[in-house]
């Protein structure tokens, strides 16, 4: 048996999710296969609060083709947790001891604490955030926290959700008014009986789950949002009140048609929304953001990190996941040109006020610029951008993403010209400035170890009103190869930086 794989099944209200998770030889984690299906459990409870025995053979039938893709992959553990269809229904004991019988998987039961909490470590595991509420709207549950210093404060599980109160309220996901306003004077009701919900205003709202990230599609497609991915999206209040009524006002046969939303979703996604925007109000939240990352997410760091699940640094072990999936680069290569490119920026931002992250960025881009060579060396640069934007480096947001993006893979300002006029609104003039200047320093950075034998011990820096002086205090060899390199980018670096860079050898001290 195997440990560095594992599956973690989510046996949720709406729908049934397996997601494979492996431990590389590097230690890098990643999802290698994924699954998804149907189930509407709350809908199938029977007037008595009972799943039928049927329904959980059909759920059995679901588990035990998940353990046959589990084994395909040889996971060495599977973690199956049920939420609140199970955990609120009447025969619940005998429901988990069907599903034992029919497919020896002993299922976790987690409590709506519980499930707010793994919610929780999924978000905190995957955002650059301090506080904020967090909500995650399930098919028969919903879960609220609120978290201060990435530290959960309160948290509550709602008997309430996307399908059952698209069960009590509204007719096939039609919600006419009266109905829409028993719904909200409900969840109210209920809220009020958690009175920390409304003593932290001006909080963002962040939300995990089905029903946040299909309007977050929705709200993506009606935009013609460049960037591809929801995650760590943010929409404003009455973007989510104006959206909420064009969809409450069509026909089924309508909605289904609306660009970003699966069909799967056409008839819970309005009961779902107005969950979200009556407790939106009711918190006082100042806006909505989008997390891709959450029960699943929160299972798997608990099962594979167990005495320290929560991260201390998302963004730096995001960027060492990332580089840790590209075993064939050149590691010391690529520290070497990190360690020069902060030594560069440290040194530099006398001359340039950049923004408060930008050390952040060009750490990044610096960490990363070489994995693009695992598709192809040639033209390593372009697979660098790509990969980087299509990869999740938790901790950025998308205009960060892509401004490190573009660092790592810089060429030329007509490439900068290119990217800002491919991405905007996300990037813009000043944004095309940043990527030149960062992206020459990365460059000189590379140019300063091309040999890739870290020859250069120890780099000092000196700024003159014209040049950016490099003394190879410790050096070995002659340093030929590097200083062609730097005389070769002296003059690009000159236009953007109005500082001509000179290598010097110990020899010049």
């Amino acid at each position: 048996m195997t440990e560095q794989r594992i599956g973690i099944i989510d046996i949720g209200s709406n729908s049934i999710r397996l997601v494979i998770y492996e431990r590389t030889a590097n230690g890098a984690h990643r999802v290698i296969d994924g699954s998804k299906r149907a189930a509407r459990l709350s809908e199938q409870i029977d007037e008595n609060g009972n799943i039928p025995a049927h329904a959980v053979h059909e759920l059995s039938d679901t588990l035990n083709h998940f353990r046959l893709i589990c084994a395909h992959h040889q996971a060495g553990h599977i973690r199956a947790a049920a939420t609140a269809a199970i955990r609120n229904a009447g025969n619940r004991k005998q429901v988990l001891q069907q599903i034992e019988s029919e497919t020896s998987l002993r299922v976790e039961l987690l409590s709506g604490e519980e499930e707010a909490g793994y919610g929780f470590l999924g978000m905190i595991n995957s955002m650059d955030v301090k506080d904020g509420f967090l909500i995650d709207i399930g098919g028969g549950s919903t879960e609220v926290s609120l978290f201060r210093d990435r530290s959960l404060v309160h948290s509550v599980s709602f008997p309430f959700g996307s399908v059952s109160a698209t069960r009590r309220f509204g007719s096939k996901g039609i919600l006419e008014n009266a109905d829409l306003r028993e719904l909200e004077a409900y969840i109210q009701e209920t809220a009020a009986r958690e009175p920390w919900i409304g003593q932290s205003p001006g909080l963002p709202l962040i939300g995990v789950g089905g029903t946040v990230r299909a309007f977050g599609k929705i709200h993506q497609a009606q935009l013609k949002y460049s960037f591809s991915s929801s995650h760590n999206y943010p929409i404003p209040g009455q973007d989510v009140d104006r959206m909420f009524e064009q969809l409450r006002m069509l026909p089924l046969n309508k909605r289904r048609q609306v660009a970003g939303l699966s069909k799967d979703r056409v008839d819970i996604i309005v009961p779902g929304i107005a969950i979200l925007r009556t407790l939106f109000k009711l918190m006082q939240a100042t806006h909505y953001v989008v997390c891709g990352s959450g029960l699943r997410d929160g299972l798997f760091y608990a099962t594979r990190f167990p005495d320290r699940p929560r991260l201390d640094n998302v963004l730096s072990y995001s960027v060492n996941n990332l580089a840790a999936l590209h075993p064939e680069l050149p590691r010391q290569h690529v520290s070497q040109v990190n360690r020069t490119a902060l030594l560069l920026f440290d040194q530099l931002r006398q001359k340039h006020p950049f923004p408060e992250r930008a050390r952040l960025w060009i750490d990044t881009a610096s960490t990363l610029f070489r994995i693009g060579t695992s598709i192809d060396y040639n033209d390593y640069k372009k697979h660098t951008f790509y990969l980087m934007v299509n990869s999740h480096i938790y901790g950025l947001s998308h205009r960060e993403t892509l401004l490190c993006s573009a660092i790592a893979s810089y060429k030329n300002k007509g490439r900068v010209k290119q990217l800002v006029s491919a991405y905007k609104p996300l990037l813009d003039e000043t944004d095309a400035a940043t990527i030149g200047m960062l992206g020459t320093l990365l460059q000189l950075s590379i140019a300063l170890d091309r040999s890739e034998t870290q020859a250069i011990g120890r780099l000092e820096t000196e700024l003159t009103e014209s040049k950016l002086l490099l003394r190879a205090v410790r050096a070995e060899g002659s340093l030929a190869v590097e200083r062609q390199e730097v005389n070769s980018l002296a003059a690009e670096f000159k236009k953007v930086w109005g500082l001509t860079p000179v290598l010097l050898l110990p020899d010049y001290r």
